[in-house]
């Protein structure tokens, strides 16, 4: 099979990765692709949001597959432009996006089919005022979150009134997200640990992927600015058997169900991000596509044929033994840029990457290469993961630590506390 995976960052990274152990693979191109992917694939330098450029791509390569990476080209109707013509594509099409693409969507969706998650309110922009009242007598900690996509930094938790007025300010006044914030949900905070399950589905069907934990603040212990990820590990102890079985009744099947119901099949990979509180697991967010950085801890731990699961997805008829998981861990760190989530500097050349380790893997995720070097050309740079055959999260965690502690650019950063919560169940 010819492929095309549409993307850019370590998520992709990942997915290429995967992708290129098949034996269904003939070929794989990566659009646009970064300086990891150039060692596994073809790079091709079209940037997605041209749809009629990637069709013709497609058209003039014979591409059997397309694999959409990143929400944007999903919310933007990619897959759809992509299936008119008669491709087959791994994503969900533009109205199954609005799952991740509108937070009111996917809220209203839980409501309507009783899926466990927060208690919220919505206001649009110009009930400035109605929003304030309700801010003035609600109980904190709250949760404020842009309706539109935010790039993983539209949530906003708020431990009193003036953190969330000063909020709301920032997004209907200041426009800090743009139009994504014209709505607002405003949710309960809920207590309890996330977890991140991924579920592969043809839109009926579906198998969840080994369980994970992001790490989405900036700092160690969960503290300052909301991030895309700072690390992740896989599989997450606090993720049982029974757990997961409660996780696809109560979640995964009623939002399959859902989906179908209002004219929206889901097929692709949907993301449900996870608060594991006293009462059961509930939903804090879903996503149309694989997470990042979970993709990169929980595809090394697949077995089998992965692009034989995405492509039976694609088709229509959802292969569930293509892969499994038997045993097995990985701890993804990442390395930021200094001033990230906020603004930074580009162009720092990265050195260390040469590690010669069949455990350590270094996805790039934003990274250029200028006259044969790797430089930063991102927020979050690399993703510097440890991959062992047995499921031993604490000698998996030392290994990554030892790994990223050889990698050096101006103003790296990265959080030190990656899977402790793991560590501190056993």
């Amino acid at each position: 099979m010819r492929v095309l995976l549409i993307g850019s960052g370590g998520r992709e990274h990942a997915l290429a990765l995967k992708l290129s152990k098949s034996s269904l693979l003939d070929k794989l191109f990566i659009m646009p692709g970064n300086p990891g992917t150039k060692q596994i694939g073809e790079n091709i330098r079209i940037n997605p949001s041209h749809g009629d450029k990637v069709l013709q791509f497609c058209k003039d390569e014979k591409i059997d597959l397309v694999v959409i990476g990143p929400e944007q080209p999903l919310v933007d109707g990619l897959s759809d432009y992509l299936r008119n013509s008669a491709l087959k594509v791994f994503g969900p099409s533009q109205k199954a996006a609005q799952i991740e693409a509108h937070k009111s969507f996917a809220k209203q969706l839980m409501k309507k089919y009783n899926i466990p998650t927060s208690d919220f309110v919505e206001f649009n922009s110009n009930e400035y005022g109605n929003a304030i009242s309700y801010l003035k007598k609600s109980k904190y900690p709250i949760v404020i979150k842009a309706d539109g996509l935010a790039a993983g930094k539209g949530v906003l938790i708020c431990n009193n009134y003036d953190v969330a007025e000063r909020s709301l300010k920032e997004i209907f006044l200041d426009k800090v997200f743009g139009s994504a914030g014209e709505k607002v949900v405003i949710e309960e905070f809920m207590e309890g640990e996330e977890a991140s399950i991924l579920a592969i589905t043809d839109g009926t069907d579906f198998i969840c992927l080994p369980s994970s934990q992001d790490h989405k603040r900036i700092g160690d212990n969960d503290t300052g600015k909301n991030t895309g990820g700072m690390g992740a590990y896989s599989p997450a102890p606090i993720v049982t058997k029974e757990l997961l079985s409660q996780i696809e009744d109560k979640i995964i099947k009623p939002t399959l169900t859902g989906m179908r119901d209002v004219g929206s099949p889901f097929s692709g990979c949907l993301y449900a991000g996870l608060m594991i509180t006293n009462v059961g697991p509930r939903v804090v967010e879903f996503n149309c596509r694989f997470g990042d950085p979970e993709t990169q801890v929980v595809l090394p731990l697949l077995k089998g044929d992965f692009l034989k699961l995405l492509y039976s997805s694609a088709i229509g008829k959802l292969d569930k033994n293509a892969v499994h998981y038997s045993e097995g861990s990985a701890v993804c760190i990442v390395a930021a840029s200094k001033g990230y989530p906020d603004s930074y500097q580009k162009g720092f050349e990265i050195t260390g990457l040469d590690i010669n380790d069949k455990k350590i893997i270094i996805y790039h995720a934003g990274t250029d290469e200028i006259n044969e070097k790797i430089i930063t050309n991102g927020g979050r740079v690399l993703g510097v993961t440890s991959v062992f055959n047995k499921n031993d999260l604490r000698e998996t965690r030392e290994k990554a630590y030892e790994a990223i502690r050889q990698i050096h650019f101006e103003g790296m950063y990265y959080r030190k506390d990656i899977a402790i919560k793991a560590l501190n169940r056993y």
